[in-house]
């Protein structure tokens, strides 16, 4: 991944921070927030499946989609838990090592 990438990321992060405070009427966001961690959970678990199924069938425009997805409604249930996309980085060094 590229650094404008990786920047990407950092920015969805913090819209998504911000987003956890909002009126559950003005975003799909604030409406998973509103709904709670499991609803968050299971997002995240559907979204996972829909990735996996998409790689068997080699769809790879779905993939891509779906792993889109996938890493918009981790951030979403990483910050429910007050956690950021650099601690799970720490966590993965910390592992390397």
């Amino acid at each position: 991944m590229n650094n404008a990438g990786i920047g990407y990321l950092q920015e969805l992060e913090r819209v998504i921070g911000q987003r956890k405070a909002a009126a559950p009427e003005q975003s799909y966001t604030a409406r998973l927030y509103a709904a709670g961690g499991s609803r968050i959970a299971q997002k995240l678990g559907e979204e996972a499946v829909e990735l996996a199924l998409a790689s068997v069938q080699d769809d790879r425009q779905r993939m891509l989609s779906e792993a889109a997805d996938l890493v918009y409604h981790l951030i979403v249930l990483l910050q429910y838990h007050d956690f950021t996309l650099a601690d799970v980085a720490t966590e993965l060094s910390r592992r390397q090592r």
